[in-house]
């Protein structure tokens, strides 16, 4: 049976062979980028558009359920969609969207080798990124979810000096998180 990570590389190699800008975001950057912690499922964003649909899901159907009608109501919504592994039944939520934010997520990815001997590069956002995102979705959410904070304080912790900070503070503005930003970097010191 896969595991998630081989899962993840499958997704991402079809998504570059049919040269769709990708990058893996969510718990498993945060868990790249801070504290690891196992997760359900991998996020992706990803800028699909209508012209994609059919090979994507030609590509990925023989060995997933992926929804040509779901793939096509995220890219008309900018929302997500699931990839689901059916051996495994691991999920990939690959989301859809054309805000700056997830573009420049997009522009910044590293290449990361996630499987140890192996030369299979899959994109991941950055620490900046990632911490920005979280905040994001940890307002979204009704900063309720002690999970996404954790991971902030766990991205911050470890990368501590690397991190750019104008970076952080100029996206968390622009995205009106600012205020958890600072709060955050104040419980991670």
């Amino acid at each position: 049976m896969k595991t998630p990570t081989e899962v993840l590389i499958e997704v991402a190699r079809v998504l570059e062979d049919l040269q769709i800008p990708y990058v893996v975001v969510g718990s498993f950057a945060s868990s790249a980028r801070g504290v690891r912690r196992a997760t359900v499922d991998v996020d992706i964003a990803a800028e699909l558009t209508l012209d994609h649909v059919r090979s994507i899901v030609d590509r990925l159907s023989h060995d997933y359920y992926v929804d040509d009608q779901a793939v096509r109501r995220a890219i008309d919504t900018q929302r997500a969609f699931n990839v689901l592994h059916l051996e495994s039944m691991f999920k990939v939520d690959v989301h859809i969207s054309k805000d700056d934010f997830t573009k420049k997520e997009i522009e910044r990815k590293l290449p990361e080798r996630i499987l140890p001997g192996s030369d299979t590069i899959v994109y991941i956002a950055t620490a900046e990124d990632t911490v920005v995102a979280k905040l994001s979705w940890y307002r979204k959410g009704g900063e309720a979810s002690d999970q996404q904070w954790s991971d902030v304080l766990g991205i911050l912790k470890l990368q501590n000096a690397r991190l750019d900070g104008a970076y952080m503070r100029e996206w968390s503005e622009r995205l009106g998180v600012r205020d958890l930003l600072d709060r955050a970097i104040f419980e991670a010191s």
